[in-house]
């Protein structure tokens, strides 16, 4: 195997030699595993079909959909679900980290039945959020931090601090990016690259229902790029907000020295470095991805991984530029901020998620993408593997996607089939092209084994 100039903290390895797979093939094994899904799932068409009447594409998040329906969960324990159809399925989706602690944790369940004893809402100030707050700012290494309920929610609330404390408006981001569906933040989340423009300069590309303001898109891992673009236009770009490691377009890492040089322009051109963190977060280790990867941000975003599974987000970062809430100059509201079952989450996540359990996750994560990366020398197969933290995926490129433009050349009929093969063999991970696994506190040897063995199956199903 050999592998690319990635950051020293992450992980990629891609075969030295490949063969392709043929058209014609994936063709006719898509085919029967459409088949095959349509006869083991009857219950969740009917589900779907039900739900279809009252919730826009049967679904309560635009993302769940796909055709001809989605699966439909009862029940999750530990790393497990379970469908309406009562099939036993492994869940490697866990929420894109939500579930980091697993499904019914017992210490997050224990915490959430403490803070149910003492009340649901006091839309007051607590020493449950104090405290929350504490373990948070410790944990991540900001100053201060305010509570929401989304990503979403947190990235917006990032933005306005950046406008705020710079006096400007404009926003840059990075082309496949996504940071929630604040109108600013789906410009060119993932943009028909013939809509798109110069790779190197991409054209920002918007919906016509989106009011987003002035934004920049740039690729990601070109540093050149976003110093010509703040070059020319800093005295009106409030921030430039970025996932450490792209998450939204399978897993996409950092050069060696990117971050770096980001930090460096952003200091150079006084523009405020947001991190979005809602998908990294603890998934990238216990101190999230800043820490890990040596960057500091001037602003954070976290979701997801920081709350057990409850409704929590939260953003933060340096003093100077939270202080902008402090003295009135933005407004920061929510009835439901800090709400004492979601604190209850934090205080849950704060003892669980230590180095010693996040490094035990890691490290069976670590197993799989290697013996999946066996596998795929062992087969010759037009893929690699890629890996952060507790998340890693199989790329069906021999080249390192390295931005955008990259992941729009992968073989996403593959993709598709790899991810249908793994369903209708009882693995579910995000639905869509963008094969991302995650391992929780609650996977096991036994898990990693049934990951790699399926991976094993589905290689020789295309090789047979």
């Amino acid at each position: 195997m050999i592998t690319q100039s990635h950051h020293a903290e992450t992980f990629r390895s891609s075969p030295a030699t490949s063969t392709p797979i043929s058209p014609e093939k994936v063709a006719a094994l898509l085919a029967s595993e459409w088949q095959l899904f349509t006869k083991s799932t009857k219950g969740s068409a009917v589900e779907s079909a039900r739900a279809l009447k009252s919730l826009p594409l049967g679904v309560t998040s635009s993302f769940q959909h796909w055709d001809p329906y989605p699966i439909s969960i009862v029940s999750a324990k530990g790393a497990w679900m379970r469908d309406v159809d009562g099939r036993e399925l492994l869940d490697l989706s866990m929420g894109f980290g939500a579930m980091l602690a697993g499904h019914l944790n017992p210490v997050v369940v224990e915490e959430a039945k403490a803070a149910l004893d003492t009340g649901m809402l006091f839309v007051t100030p607590s020493p449950s959020s104090t405290d929350a707050a504490e373990r948070i700012c410790r944990r991540f290494g900001i100053d201060q931090v305010r509570f929401t309920n989304s990503g979403t929610e947190s990235t917006m609330y990032a933005v306005r601090v950046a406008r705020s404390a710079s006096g400007k408006s404009d926003i840059v981001k990075v082309e496949g990016g996504y940071h929630g569906s604040y109108d600013p933040f789906v410009v060119s989340a993932k943009p028909k690259v013939e809509s798109a423009g110069d790779a190197d300069f991409p054209t920002p590309v918007a919906d016509s229902n989106l009011v987003a303001g002035k934004v920049f898109v740039v690729p990601y891992n070109n540093a050149d790029s976003l110093a010509a673009i703040f070059e020319k236009h800093s005295s009106t770009i409030a921030c430039f907000i970025v996932e450490p490691v792209l998450e939204n377009i399978g897993i996409i890492l950092p050069d060696a020295g990117y971050l770096e040089r980001v930090r460096e322009l952003c200091d150079q051109y006084g523009i405020i470095l947001i991190f979005d963190e809602v998908k990294t977060g603890l998934t990238a280790g216990h101190q999230g991805a800043a820490q890990r990867l040596g960057v500091r941000p001037d602003l954070i975003t976290l979701a997801k991984s920081i709350g057990g599974g409850l409704t929590l987000a939260a953003f933060g970062g340096k003093k100077k530029y939270m202080d902008y809430i402090s003295n009135g100059k933005m407004a920061h509201f929510g009835t439901f901020n800090g709400n004492p079952l979601a604190m209850a989450g934090v205080r849950a996540v704060d003892k669980i998620c230590n180095a010693e359990t996040l490094a035990a996750a890691e490290a069976l994560n670590r197993q799989a993408l290697e013996r999946i990366s066996e596998i795929i020398d062992e087969y010759q197969l037009p893929a690699h593997t890629v890996g952060f933290g507790v998340k890693g995926c199989i790329t069906w490129s021999t080249a390192p996607v390295r931005n955008y433009r990259d992941y729009k050349a992968t073989d996403f009929a593959v993709a598709e089939l790899s991810w249908l093969w793994s369903l209708n063999r009882g693995i579910i991970t995000p639905p869509g092209l963008d094969e991302q696994w995650l391992i929780s506190l609650a996977h096991g040897q036994r898990e990693i084994d049934i990951l790699v063995e399926d991976f094993r199956s589905f290689a020789a199903a295309l090789r047979g």
